[in-house]
């Protein structure tokens, strides 16, 4: 096992340890122990950064299920880093704060931490495994780890809400995610992403390519919160606000983003990718924009702005697949740029948006409220909050000298670039994309100044807040605080991370380009532009919006801070809820009959498609040998035996019968060389029959089937169909054996009984090695039975529950 996959495994080690350290160090505030973990990751991650430098990757190969081609094979290169590097060095930040923001004495902090670390450990099995199967496993285990995090205040019932709706909504994507993966491999043959990049061609030119490029992008819309799928995310702010600012400002919501750039090489090119990409990202930033400003909660704003930002990334990573499609590599390198747009914005949006989530949650904690109605007057109170709230804000809003004012900027040159693109007709399209987008951008500046403004200036109303109102300690200011000094850093100094972090994972996305080229250089002052022009305008109308913002804000639109989409999901949900308990009575009626009637229609359905599918429909009664005089005696008993049963009345007699018809089949296995069988089938019928002889007194009378006409008629077609089906498959076999084409499944077990399972019992060996994980899923049932009954006896003698 290479250091790269004890890397993934590192935090799913420590959550097993953490609660069995926990009850010796409650002294201790468990987020110290934890906050090891991500820092040696982020440390080792650190250390590979010339791994990965001009292009450079590597793979570590482990072999799992390959049978199944399902290896947990490590891949790291630029794209991958870059995650890795985001997930653990803003790890160490958050379990920095929540070790302040959370109380030892009132928190089940062993739970929380155990969580986090699946989180953390599942986020870096996404980023950097190369089999598409394996990354989906750990691409579940984020959506039930956060849904765990999401409702680690379970008697907050908008923490069950919010964790539900963000676990039905990701895992529904996961499932069409898998299903695309799937796809994929029966048109390649393989889950490897980088085989896939190298069978592009096959790929692009199959039948399957838009069902799975529609299915990948569904798990990514879902994860990353694209509309209309983002609602589930402002109801995740129920979560503690480290959780916010881990999953969704830096992590699980860019999940999706990176599903995106890692799948780019295989389907950029399309013009469905392209659009479907573009217009999805361009609804997302609109919708989140203006769905920002209607809210009152401070953290859904920031929930919605996060929807917003995705929205804007997407754009980018769309306009970027058009990088496939030039003829020449300079003409790609011009829209390449787009991509290199994403990956920076990618990693600014972590650092002003991780600092702002963790000033709000610092306003929380120390004031008791989030609603911006109650808020204001903070600046004095809270100095270093607004500060850090400032310089977040500023960056979101893209106002220079902060990182975000250069990505943004680089995103109104690409849709500058966008009206000139001669590519599926976009030029035509471009300048529409262009308006709806810098209107979007004069929201955000609009959202912005709002938490701003509404929550650090104006009258201090105490009579507002619940406790008294102060700065946070030192401890929970540390890491927001060295967030915000990146994002000064960067905007000062742009390129600092540009060779070793941005510039390697551009080279992932687009790795038919040469990684020499893909660099820019950034400067924070670039000129009097168009891109510069379009920001003053930003700038312009978003303050002229908010000076008269208490004239519209009145507005029927602007009272409604709930998303209408969650009227759809809860609809949904009822619906799906009333229907589920339909079915449920109709299939639960408490009559035996009933269960078996559904089972057999289930069974006869699909042997019968079986049968037309295969064209297996053959009569044969060719004997393939002679029977001995006795066999026909002992058939004829057989079938006076069973056709008897419709006659018996009494119970005693009916079991006899049962029992004979049991003993008789054993003879007929006995007679062709089949002991094995025969002799299960004897204890089979032994125990039957003396435990229903034993249970006889308390079994009820026999009487004749009450019902309709209709059930009844249904009955004996079902009976009929039933046996009909039986005698097919039968006289088909017989057929199929003289079929020199057909080569029966028992040759194999014959040929490999010995050879590859030791046992010369091929009963045996077929029960316990070839369909061993069917033995041991009976055997559990079997227990799972016996428990059951074991409990019921206890309880009976002692005087429990009635049974």
């Amino acid at each position: 096992m290479s250091s790269l996959h004890l890397a993934i495994l590192l935090p799913f080690i420590a959550a097993i340890v953490i609660p069995l350290i926990y009850p010796l160090t409650k002294r201790l505030h468990t987020g110290w122990i934890t906050m090891l973990i991500p820092a040696a990751l982020f440390a080792y991650f650190v250390s590979r950064l010339q791994d990965t430098a001009n292009g450079g990757s590597v793979l570590e190969e482990m072999a799992w299920v390959p049978s199944l081609d399902i290896n947990f094979d490590a891949y790291l290169d630029g794209l991958g880093l870059l995650f890795a590097l985001l997930i653990t060095g803003i790890g160490v930040l958050v379990v920095l704060y929540s070790i302040f923001y959370l109380d030892k004495t009132k928190e089940q902090l062993a739970n929380f931490y155990v969580y986090l670390l699946m989180f953390m450990g599942a986020m870096l099995g996404i980023v950097l495994s190369d089999n598409l199967m394996v990354l989906y496993i750990f691409w579940e285990i984020t959506s039930l780890s956060s849904a765990l995090l999401i409702s680690y205040w379970f008697t907050n019932k908008g923490s069950i809400f919010g964790a539900r709706k963000s676990m039905l909504i990701t895992v529904f994507g996961g499932f069409a995610m898998m299903a695309g993966f799937i796809l994929l491999y029966m048109e390649t043959g393989t889950f490897s992403i980088q085989a896939l990049i190298d069978q592009r061609d096959i790929i692009m030119a199959s039948p399957y390519f838009i069902p799975a490029m529609i299915l990948v992008l569904l798990g990514a819309f879902t994860k990353s919160a694209q509309f209309p799928f983002h609602f589930w995310l402002p109801d995740a702010m129920e979560a503690p606000t480290p959780v916010s600012a881990y999953l969704h400002s830096a992590t699980m919501v860019k999940a999706g983003i990176y599903l995106v750039a890692r799948m780019t090489p295989i389907f950029a090119g399309a013009p469905e990718w392209f659009w479907i990409i573009v217009i999805t990202g361009l609804v997302t930033l609109t919708w989140g924009s203006i769905s920002a400003v209607r809210q009152k909660d401070l953290k859904g704003i920031l929930a919605f702005s996060t929807i917003s930002q995705l929205g804007l990334l997407m754009i980018l990573l769309g306009l970027g697949s058009a990088s496939f499609t030039g003829d020449t590599i300079d003409e790609n390198l011009v829209y390449s740029a787009a991509i290199f747009t994403a990956v920076l914005h990618l990693f600014n949006h972590a650092t002003f948006k991780g600092s702002l989530f963790m000033a709000v949650g610092i306003i929380d904690h120390e004031s008791g409220t989030r609603n911006i109605e109650k808020l204001g007057g903070l600046m004095t109170i809270m100095p270093v909050t607004f500060t850090i709230s400032l310089v977040g804000l500023a960056s979101m809003a893209g106002i220079p000298p902060f990182n975000g004012f250069i990505s943004k900027e680089m995103f109104f040159t690409e849709l500058l670039q966008i009206t000139s693109m001669n590519f599926s007709g976009v030029e035509t399209w471009g300048f529409v994309i262009l308006v709806v987008a810098w209107i979007a951008s004069i929201f955000t500046f609009l959202y912005c100044a709002i938490l701003f403004f509404k929550t650090f200036f104006g009258k201090f109303e105490k009579a507002n807040f619940s406790k008294d109102v102060h700065e946070a300690p030192l401890g929970m200011l540390i890491s927001p605080v060295i967030l915000g000094g990146l994002v000064i850093v960067l905007g000062l100094f742009p390129n600092l991370l540009i060779p070793t972090v941005i510039e390697p994972a551009v080279a992932s996305i687009l790795p038919h380009l040469p990684a020499d080229q893909l660099a820019l250089d950034l400067s924070l002052w670039h000129g009097v532009n168009t891109e510069l022009l379009m920001s003053l305008g930003v700038i312009g109308f978003g303050a002229t919006l908010y000076m008269t913002y208490p004239k519209w804000k009145k507005l029927s639109i602007m009272q409604q801070d709930r998303d209408p989409f969650n009227s759809v999901y809860d609809k949904t949900l009822s619906g799906l809820s009333t229907g589920s308990e339909w079915i449920t009575n109709v299939q639960m009626t408490g009559r035996l009959k009933d269960y078996f009637t559904y089972m057999l229609l289930f069974i006869v359905s699909i042997l019968t498609y079986s049968f037309v599918r295969s064209d297996s429909f053959t009569l044969s009664f060719t004997p393939t040998e002679e029977a001995p005089v006795f066999v026909y005696g002992i058939i004829f008993l057989l079938v006076i035996s069973t056709l008897s049963l419709f006659f018996i009345k009494e119970r005693v007699k009916l079991i006899i019968t049962v029992g004979v018809v049991g003993f008789l089949m054993a003879l007929l296995f006995a007679v062709f060389s089949a002991q094995d069988l025969a002799m299960t089938q004897l204890l089979i019928e032994t125990v039957t029959v003396v435990l229903l002889l034993l249970a006889f007194r308390h079994l009820p009378e026999v009487t004749q089937e009450t019902g309709s006409r209709v059930r009844k008629s249904l009955h004996v077609v079902l009976s009929v169909g039933v046996g009909l089906l039986v005698f097919l498959i039968g006289t088909a076999s017989f057929a199929l054996r003289n079929d020199a084409n057909f080569t029966p499944i028992a040759e194999y077990f014959i040929e490999n009984s010995y050879d590859k399972a030791g046992g010369e019992n091929m009963v045996n060996v077929i029960l316990v090695d070839f369909r061993g994980l069917d033995t041991i899923l009976e055997v559990l049932v079997l227990a799972i039975v016996a428990l059951a009954i074991l409990m019921m006896v206890k309880l009976r003698f002692k005087g429990g529950e009635d049974v």
